[in-house]
């Protein structure tokens, strides 16, 4: 399912099955996480814990490693200029944004807002209890596969994610900060 994002891609990217988000709790384990990564994955870079120069230094060494591994990299926040292979973020932030543009919604609102962006995938959220949010609401599997199957773009699935949960959803595919790392 390869497809184009924007006219002016040197090259076109498909959207990716499997997604690593990194943060400050997994930093120390991406190296090794992307070496496990199948070829064609992505990794979604965060880093907002680290200083603008710190992020960008940790930046360029782990794209490097994505390039060499076939695992796309893709910038969440301020990141011009980066040469990412995408952008990441709530979808009024993908305007524009050159390579896979991976919009986030929690909502059947915000997957429409994700279409109107043009997005080429909505990581929908959060489908279980996270680390991240403890405490927050879940969507649970089945209103995540109820909104799901309401987008017109390819849903990855984001919230306490597991390979053995991924494989019950018959989505797109599967994203993760601590289940990949």
């Amino acid at each position: 399912m390869a497809r184009c994002y924007t006219r002016g891609m040197v090259r076109c990217h498909p959207v990716p099955q499997t997604v690593l988000l990194s943060d400050a709790r997994n930093d120390e384990r991406l190296e090794s996480a992307i070496s496990r990564l199948p070829r064609g994955s992505a990794l979604v870079f965060r880093h907002y814990h680290l200083p603008p120069a710190a992020r960008r230094a940790r930046f360029a060494v782990l794209r490097r490693l994505c390039q060499r591994r076939g695992v796309l990299i893709i910038t969440a926040g301020e990141a011009r200029g980066w040469r990412s292979d995408g952008h990441y973020g709530a979808p009024q932030t993908l305007r524009r944004a050159p390579g896979l543009r991976l919009a986030t919604a929690h909502s059947l609102v915000e997957i429409g807002a994700a279409v109107r962006a043009q997005a080429s995938a909505v990581l929908l959220s959060p489908v279980f209890p996270t680390r991240s949010h403890p405490g927050a609401p879940v969507l649970g599997p089945l209103r995540f596969l109820a909104l799901a199957r309401r987008s017109p773009l390819p849903v990855i699935a984001l919230g306490g994610m597991t390979p053995a949960r991924a494989a019950r959803l018959p989505v797109w595919g599967w994203a993760a900060i601590d289940g990949l790392a």
